[in-house]
This record gives structure tokens, C-alpha cells and sequence, in this order.
């Protein structure tokens, strides 16, 4: 195997499905990188068993072959060489060694053989559909902070991506939770995906996948099956299992009776929450929100600590209501606000209260009180 490519393009590549690999293997090879040269480019490969990258890239190749490298390693040497420098990368069957070359840097690499490298069976995937990047974007981003990290309940480690009976049609709609608060957010259903099953799209995934929506004009290909997820740009497929588990009826914890209804800008808001919070103990992280006509007082007592409290001008006409939350919580679902208004709408001071951006109820967040 032998081919040259450019430095910046080797980079982005094995960046990329270096990011898949995990620091700690017990098995040597998944440490590695699978580079392939074709005729037609070079694609190099990487897996942890669960989640699978390949990226395509351009090279001149003068002798198609496979070989696998330490990704780690690739990445490093990579990054360090100089810009705009052409690389030039060769494989040694008889040696089992890659040699790296640009300008007057020399690298000889160890390797280990292709054949042992895991690649990820194919399947057949029960839908096929495009979607804009921006449009997966906001789906993933927008709720993959509620992402569960208790091992013990899988089935919450990760978004929810189903089909959605709303008031306007079906959706596609992502939804994460961990018991305390809540993510859902619809987008409209692209074709094809109609007969899509429901699927738990892994953490890792879900981080994975936020670096293939960059680009705001990629058409991003979503092939979704009852174990395995994929999504392809031309240069990029990230394959990945889905968790095997039931995803609870969220629906049930979504409040529908809500009707002390409380509007404040969102950005002020956080900003205050954030403010306050620094005295609060790192443990419990607990603010409170006093609700009267148009004024609303977030306070924080920490009898260890001190005390803080902040006045917003708020658009707020019902009864007087004192509730206590999270902040951080309180500050994530605020982050999630692209409108100026955040509207939250609450019941009493135990019941949850339901968030969204101004009228629109394509993304609804729900957070649990806290006693204060």
C-alpha cells in the first residue's frame, strides 16, 4: 500500500475515527485504525464494537492495500506535521511497518494485520431517509442534555428517535430524560421515515454525530433498523447499536393541566440563576423561585455558604407561588432557548413545570421541583 495526501486532509480523517476508539483496550486491535486505499481514495476505519466510523478521503494512490496503525498514534504524528505538507504513507507487509513521511520527518509505525480487524456486520435497516443537517442538529442538541448517566437504568443512556403522532401529523422526535428533567423535541417527519422503529441512539453516538452536522448545507443519509443506526455523509458513516432496552412512556410525566403561566427572557434568566447559585451548596445546587404579579425573586440560602438573591421583571398575572429547582437544570433547559422567551408554565410547588420557547411547542422540556 502506498499513497500521498495532504496534511489537512489526513488530519480531519483520522481525528475523526480516532474519536470512536477508546483510551483502555484490553484488545490491541480496536486501538488501531484500519487505513483501506483504493483507486478511489482512502477511507480509514475505527470501532469500539458498539459504534463504527469510516471516513472517506481524497489521496493519490499508487498502490491500493490495507494495513492498521494505532489511531492515537496516526492522529498525533498527523497533527504535528507541517502545514500544507503533502504526506507520504506506505505500508511494509514483510516488515509489518507504515512509514509516514513529510518533508524531512521520518516515522516507521508498527502495524497489525487487517484481517484482524473487527468490521461491523451489514444490515438491513427497516427505514431509509435524508435529512438536512440543521434539521438533526436541533433534534440531538436540544435534547441530548437530559441524557441519563446512571449505568443501572440503560435504557435512559441515551435519545430516544422515534415516529410521533402530534396535532399537526405524524414527527420525528428525539426525547431524553434521567428522572429529573426532560427533552422533547419534534421536527417534521422527512419521507421515508414513516415506518421507522423507535430506537435508543447511545450517548457516545449522539456525541459522535454532532460532528457530522457541521456543515448547515449537508444532506445527511439515516438509515435506522431495530439494532442498528447509521448516518452517512459522502465522506462520513457513523454505524452505530442502539440500546436494547424499552424506553419509558414519557408521556405520562409531560404536565397537561399547567396554568400559572410565567414568560422572562431567557438569557437574563440564566444569567440571574447562574449568579445566584454561586452560593449554593455544590450538592444539592438548589435556588428558589418566589412568584408574585410581574416580579419574580430567585434566591439561594446556604447556611455554610451565605445567601443571594436577584428581582426580574417578569410577565407573570396568577396566583403567588414559591417552588424550588435545580440551578443547573434550570440553566440547561435555559441554554436550549433559541427565542428571546422562555414561557414556564407551573401547577404547585411540588408538581413539575413544564418549559418551552415562547408559542412554540416543538420542544418542550420538563424539570422536577426541588424542596427548599
Amino acid at each position: 500500500m502506498k499513497f500521498s495526501i495532504e496534511k489537512a486532509v489526513l488530519v480531519k480523517a483520522v481525528s475523526q475515527a480516532q474519536s470512536v476508539v477508546e483510551r483502555r483496550n484490553t484488545i490491541p486491535i480496536l486501538a488501531n485504525v484500519l487505513i483501506e486505499a483504493t483507486p478511489d481514495g482512502v477511507s480509514f476505519r475505527a470501532t469500539d464494537l458498539d459504534t463504527e466510523v469510516v471516513d472517506k478521503a481524497a489521496a493519490m494512490v499508487e498502490r491500493p492495500g490495507a494495513t492498521t496503525v494505532s489511531a492515537a498514534l496516526l492522529n498525533e504524528i498527523a497533527r504535528k506535521l507541517p502545514d500544507g505538507a503533502l504526506v507520504n504513507i506506505a505500508a511494509d507487509a514483510a516488515t509489518n511497518r507504515l512509514t509516514v513521511q513529510a518533508g524531512r520527518s521520518n516515522f516507521s509505525l508498527a502495524t497489525l494485520p487487517r484481517e484482524d480487524f473487527p468490521v461491523m456486520a451489514s444490515t438491513e435497516y427497516a427505514a431509509n431517509f435524508a435529512a438536512k443537517a440543521p434539521v438533526l442538529r436541533r433534534l440531538f442538541d436540544k435534547s441530548r442534555f437530559a441524557i441519563s448517566t446512571e449505568e443501572t437504568r440503560y435504557y435512559l443512556n441515551g435519545v430516544y428517535m422515534h415516529v410521533a403522532d402530534t396535532e399537526g401529523g405524524k414527527a420525528l422526535r428525539c426525547v431524553a430524560t434521567d428522572g429529573h428533567r426532560l427533552a422533547r423535541v419534534d421536527a417534521s417527519l422527512p419521507e421515508g421515515a414513516a415506518d421507522m422503529p423507535g430506537v435508543i441512539v447511545p450517548r457516545k453516538t449522539v456525541a459522535e454525530l454532532k460532528k457530522l452536522l457541521d456543515d448547515d448545507d449537508a444532506e445527511i443519509a439515516v438509515s435506522v433498523g431495530e439494532t442498528k443506526v447509521r448516518f452517512a455523509t459522502p465522506t462520513i458513516t457513523l454505524t452505530s447499536k442502539v440500546i436494547d432496552g424499552t424506553f419509558p412512556d414519557y408521556t405520562r410525566v409531560i404536565p397537561k393541566g399547567n396554568a400559572r403561566k410565567l414568560e422572562v427572557d431567557a438569557a437574563d434568566f440564566a444569567r440571574a440563576v447562574d449568579r445566584v447559585a454561586t452560593v449554593s451548596s455544590e450538592r444539592s445546587r438548589a435556588v428558589k423561585l418566589a412568584l408574585d404579579e410581574d416580579r419574580l425573586i430567585l434566591s439561594v440560602n446556604a447556611p455554610d455558604a451565605g445567601a443571594a438573591d436577584e428581582e426580574l421583571a417578569v410577565g407573570y398575572a396568577d396566583e403567588p407561588l414559591e417552588i424550588g429547582f435545580n440551578a443547573k437544570y434550570l440553566q440547561e433547559i435555559a441554554a436550549q432557548i433559541d427565542r428571546e422567551n422562555a414561557v414556564f408554565l407551573f401547577n404547585g410547588a411540588g408538581d413539575a413545570a413544564l418549559i418551552r420557547e415562547g408559542g412554540d411547542e416543538s420542544a418542550v422540556y420538563v424539570v422536577m421541583p426541588m424542596r427548599v
